[in-house]
Formats: C-alpha cells, structure tokens, sequence
C-alpha cells in the first residue's frame, strides 16, 4: 500500500474507530517498508492537528527495526504532548532499551498516572534483558526524589527487576524506619516475590512479628513467599482424573469495588451492576451444580479489593473452603480510586490476584470481563500459573467511541487528549488481546453481533465459531418479586416495610403539589458513561419535569469520586442543589441492592400519598452491553426507556415493553422519557407489565445465564485435559 498511502487512510477514514484498525495496516506498512523515508513520514505525523493520527504515527514507529526510529521515539517521550508521551512509553515496550531512554521513563514513573504505569511496563520487560542498566538507573533515581508517592512508584518498580541486584536495596528501603510506611510497603510487598534470596524470609518474619499495616503486609509477603512454586510439567491423567471427580473451581474478578454477599455497597463508586451480577451469577453457578456430574462448577471464587488484613483472612478461608461461592480479596495498597485511575495500582493487583488464585489450591478456569487493570494484571497471572481464561468480549470502549463521534464530543483533533483521561486506545488494543489469547469467549446478543464484531473490534466470530458463545447476562427473578409483592401490598394500603418506609420519609421532602406525579427512576454509577446528567438534563427540559418527579439513585454522595462530581457538578449546573427537592429532583445516593429493588417496584405501583403509579425506567448510557438494572426493571413491570443498540435493542420490544432512542442526544432522550410517561401512565391494565416481565423469565434470568456458563467453562476444561493428555503422551 505504501507508507503515505497509509497515512492518508487513516486521516480520511469515515469514523474513529475504522482509524483506529486501520492504524494496525499502517503498523504493518512501516515494519514492511522501513528505512529513512518512512522515519520521516512518521516523526512529520507526531506533530499533526489530527491527534489520531499522530497516535498511530507513535505505534507505527516503534515497528520500524532501525536506531533513528528509537531516538525518535526517546525523543517523543519529552514532547510538549502529554498524551504523546504516554503512547511512547506503551510503544517502546517492544523495542531493546536504551541507557538515555531508560530516565526518561523514570521520569514518567515519578510522574505518575496512566503513562507511569506504561513506562513502568516498559522498564519491567527491559530488565529481563538488562536488569542491571535498570536497577542501577532506578536506585540513582531515588537519590533526588523525596515526594513519598514518587519514591513508592520507584521502588516498586525496583522490585520488578528479578535479578538479585535489586534484592539488597529493596532491603535497605523496608527496614529504613526514616522512609515513609507507604515507601517501606513497597519495598516489603517486592520482597515477598524474592523467593530463596539470602537474608528475605528472617526480614520478613521480623517485620510481620509487629503490628499495623506493614505488619499485615509484610504477613502477605511471607504468604508470597512461601507459596510453592508453579510446575511447568504436564499433570498426570491419573492425577488428573481425580481432581475432576471434585468439580471445577472458577475464578471471577471486579477489582473497582468493594463486593460482599449483601452487596451493600451497589451504586457507590464502581459497585455497579458488574458487582451485583457477579454475587448473583457465583452463587446460581454453585447452586446449580449437579454433584453426579464430573466437571461441575463446585466453587466460584470472586475476587475483589480490600485491606492487607482482609486478604490475609481471605487466603485462609481460601484454603479451606472448597465448595460454595467464597471471596478473595486484594488489596491494592492504596486509597480505593475510580476505574479509570487504578491502572498504576497494576503491580499490587498482580500480586493480589496471583495469591489468591495459589490459594485456592487450583483455579480451573478464569473468567474475565473488562478491559481494566484487573484484566490485565489477571491475565498475565493466568499466562503464569497456566490457567485457561474466558473473556467476555463487547465493544467497550468502541461503541463508547462511536456514539462521542456521532455526538460530535470525540474529534480527530481531540481524541488525544481525551484517551489521555480514557485511555481508549489502550483498552481497545487490550480486548483484542484478551480475546485473541483466551481459550473462550462469551459474547452478548447484538441485533447484527457478527458485524459489530468485526467493524468495532476487529474480531471474525465466524472463523471460529466454536471458540464464541453467545451468552445473555441474568438477574435473580426472587428478588425482584418480592420487590414487587412488598410494594404492591404497600400501594393496597399495608405498612411499608423499612426499605419502603425510606423511600416515603425521602418522597415527603417534596412540595404537595408534586406528590400525585409519578417518578422517573435510574439506578446506576454516577459516571459520564451511564448518563445520568443527561438524564436529568432531559428531565429538566420543557414540561418533562412538570410530568413526574426524578429518582437518581447511585453514587457516594458524601464523598464523590472524580467521575462522580463531574456528574453531579452538571445536575447542579442543571437544577440547584438547594433547588433540588421544590424541582422534583431526588438524589438519595447508592443503596443496598435490595433497597434499590424495592423502590423501583415503586414506581411501578405507587405511594400511597407520594408518588402516583405507572411511572418509567431509563437508562441513558452511552452504551450499554446488556443491561441488568434494565432487566431488573422489566421484570419489575415497569416500561422503560433504553439506548438504540448493544443488547438492550435485543429485549425491549420497540413502543410495546420500552421506548429506544440516541441516549447520547438530550433531545431525542426527553421525547424518548415524554412517550414512555404516557404510554405507561394510558395503560388500561397489567397485560404489558406481565408482558415484560415474561420476557425476562423466558430468556433472561441468572439460573439460565449460570447454566450456560457452565457449559461454556466444562468445555474449556475439557479442551484443557485433552491438550494435557496430548502433551503427557508425546
């Protein structure tokens, strides 16, 4: 095709997302085509108004096998492009280092954030090849840095360098009482990967003898430390065989939340309904296992954040516990921050994750479900031990790119300082990655799924179809049902039960004359993606808000994060904090999972004085790949409002069960809410309402979404005994 030739397709392509791909042709095209000629296109196109292209100028660079290329991507590395310099750091992970690069990266280390993370990355796979050039470096390092934040990033990243050279000073830093305990923590928690190293277990052992957090840390380390080590040889058939009359042990993981059995923390942060499905889906794949079968599921460890000490509790219960649904927790030495900031924290998630997973004794299969730090510290534990991974694959973030595109938000000229704070570029190439090297992946009903596949992602489900499985998410119809039970005895005048109760002392804080409107109700995180602002904006536009009073609910609201005071700025922007209640507009925060099941059964039915019944569900995501708090609603009774595209466009029957509409447009989504209001509020009786929620029974349900999995995850395994049976014949 020619260098220029690939150039110009990726700048003229219709959409972000097909530059996206054709970045990886123009990748191709410079390894194909080197030389100097090729240099200078691509350096000429770091400096472009079309921030996209300039991105894949950076990758493309880096597959061009000559020294210029790596002086030009060194020089990157210092560019007055933030965005830039981060691509560099990620790029040059595949080429050989280089003395006068290596500080560079150092220096984006001690910076911090995503691109810290990525030059981190980088350093660690240079010090496979010269470890001493990078420990050397980061020891130097440390000498002129006193912020304590910056000195844990830099011995962090000591500790990855495996060689012994970086074991004497990590020692040096854990046992320097003047350092920082957060420094001293790092250099702790390294030690514990430093198996046989003179000098490391009697440390250790002193510093666990003590109390508090480095105590608790230096406790997991000696956990580390001891854990036997991964045999490469194939197991036995014999011994095989009689581990699978015990059933299999599957691993899932959300590390942006805090998950319990309660899920008493949904809605707050990241406790979205990833949290909630994976308590519900755990504990319907244990139940529904059939102890006659060989390869049931008979354990489902779930693993998510927590403290030192939570994770030393959990490796012990871990150990003991070999059936049921149990929890792992890793903690990932830091204040718990929102998503899309935890990709430094990937070093203690690796860690964290890797002793859970030896903990468990064996983890038959690993199912993983996002493009996150999770996903990537979990993988390359999954690569280590040998454990076959499962990956959910959806259009995330492409279809998020596509709709921002479509809305006129995400350009050609700021698409890179955008991916600098949404790393879309990085987690696009990491769900191709996770899907190319899993050994099966679960995929949710699209209207045209093959299609979006291929445009979006880039993956042809009909190569290999045997390798995908189409897999709708569930929600537990017990819960909603006796949501729906409480709330309808209440609407027919008996005692509102406590949820209930606070629903009615949060509805008195309206003016009279609001109390005979029904309510708009959303559950969700409180983040850009999941549109609440634009809900609300649609609700405050015109007669809307004159029609039925607004129920957000999701969100810590007394101590947002980042993504959640973005939204909440904008509903103030929209409707006065103080103005809130006289508006209409409620925001009581997350809730537990069954509270919030109760108040949406609500608005279905009513409250008796308060709130009128036949009110409306919407969800206004961006995107939204399936939808459980959807589902929950639909099988609630109540008529929704839902984007036009991913799985939602599957279930909802348009104008009969639902209205869907462009989410992303304010516009078009107050017409979408306007129609729903009076299609539900007409309606002459319940036959829509039992039709919606039959529509979930019939297909959507967790006991129907486990028994798929478990045919999914006994196939991996059976794949995995026959590939060990061929390794242990030859």
């Amino acid at each position: 095709m020619g260098i220029q030739t690939s150039l110009d397709a990726v700048h003229q392509a219709a959409g972000l997302v097909e530059s996206m791909r054709l970045a990886d042709d123009l990748a191709f095209e410079a390894a194909r085509t080197g030389g100097t000629r090729t240099i200078r296109l691509l350096t000429g196109a770091l400096g472009s108004t079309d921030q996209l292209v300039a991105i894949a100028a950076t990758h493309a660079l880096a597959q061009v096998h000559d020294e210029q290329a790596d002086v030009a991507l060194s020089g990157v590395l210092s560019s007055d492009r933030a965005f830039l310099r981060e691509h560099a750091a990620w790029a040059l992970s595949s080429r050989l280092p280089r003395p006068e690069t290596v500080g560079r990266l150092l220096a984006l280390v001690v910076e911090g954030g995503f691109a810290g993370m990525l030059a981190q990355r980088t350093l660690e796979q240079w010090s496979d090849s010269s470890p001493g050039l990078v420990a050397v470096a980061v020891e130097g390092g440390l000498i002129g840095i006193r912020d304590p934040e910056a000195r844990y990033r830099l011995v962090e990243t000591l500790g990855l360098v495996r060689d012994r050279i970086a074991t004497r000073p990590l020692l040096v830093v854990a046992a320097d009482e003047a350092e920082t305990e957060h420094v001293r923590v790092a250099a702790v928690s390294a030690l514990g990967q430093r198996r046989g190293a003179p000098g490391v277990a009697l440390a250790l052992e002193a510093w666990a003898e003590g109390e508090g957090y480095l105590a608790d840390v230096a406790r997991l380390a000696l956990v580390d430390l001891s854990a036997t080590p991964v045999s490469a040889a194939p197991v036995s058939p014999t011994t095989r065989d009689a581990d699978d009359d015990r059933g299999l042990t599957v691993a899932q993981l959300f590390l942006h939340a805090d998950i319990d059995a309660e899920l008493t923390a949904a809605g707050s942060g990241d406790n979205g309904g990833i949290a909630t499905l994976l308590v519900r889906l755990g504990d319907a794949l244990v139940a529904d296992a059939d102890p006659a079968t060989r390869a049931a599921v008979r354990r489902v460890v779930t693993l998510s954040r927590g403290s030192a000490a939570g994770a030393l509790d959990s490796v012990a219960a871990l150990a003991a516990d070999e059936h049921g649904h149990v929890f792992g927790r890793v903690p990932l030495l830091s204040e718990p921050v929102p998503s899309a900031a935890a990709w430094p924290l990937r070093v203690a998630a690796r860690r964290g994750i890797r002793r859970v997973l030896r903990a468990t004794g064996g983890v038959d299969v690993l199912h993983l479900r996002m493009a996150d730090v999770g996903s990537l510290a979990a993988a390359d534990v999954a690569r280590e031990l040998d454990v076959p991974v499962v990956f959910t694959v959806a259009p995330d973030p492409h279809a998020v790119i596509q709709s921002m595109d479509l809305a006129g938000g995400l350009t050609r000229e700021n698409f890179g300082e955008v991916d600098e704070r949404e790393h879309f570029w990085f987690r696009a190439r990491l769900v191709q990655q996770l899907a190319s090297n899993a050994s099966h992946t679960v995929l949710f009903p699209r209207p045209e799924l093959a299609t979006d596949l291929r445009d979006l992602v880039g993956i042809d489900i009909t190569a290999h179809p045997e390798r995908h499985s189409v897999v709708p998410e569930g929600i537990d119809l017990q819960v909603v049902d006796r949501a729906v039970s409480e709330a309808a005895a209440h609407a027919a005048g008996q005692p509102a039960t406590p949820p209930l109760a606070e629903l009615r002392e949060l509805l008195e804080g309206l003016p009279a004359e609001r109390r005979d409107l029904p309510l708009v109700v959303s559950v969700g995180r409180f983040h850009r993606v999941k549109g609440m602002a634009t809900i609300a904006d649609a609700w405050a536009r015109g007669p809307l808000r004159d029609q039925a009073n607004l129920l957000l609910i999701g969100g810590a609201l007394d101590d947002p994060s980042p993504d959640e005071r973005e939204q909440l700025d904008l509903i103030d922007a929209l409707v006065p904090r103080d103005r809130r209640r006289a508006s209409g507009l409620l925001l009581p925060g997350h809730r537990p999972n069954d509270t919030v099941a109760r108040w949406v059964a609500a608005a279905r039915f009513g409250v008796p004085g308060l709130a009128a019944p036949r009110g409306v569900y919407v969800c206004g995501s961006l995107k939204e790949e399936f939808g459980i708090a959807l589902l929950e609603a639909m099988g609630t009774g109540l008529f929704v409002v839902a984007p036009d595209g991913g799985g939602p466009s599957t279930y909802v029957e348009r104008g009969v069960t639902g209205v869907l509409t462009r989410t992303w447009d304010v516009e078009q989504l107050a017409d979408a809410v306007a129609r729903a209001l009076e299609l539900s509020t007409t309606e002459p009786d319940d036959a829509r309402a039992a039709r919606s929620r039959a529509t979930v029974e019939r297909s959507f349900t967790i006991q129907a979404m486990a028994a798929a999995l478990s045919t999914v995850y006994v196939g991996v395994h059976r794949d995995e005994v026959a590939s060990l049976d061929g390794a242990w014949l030859r």
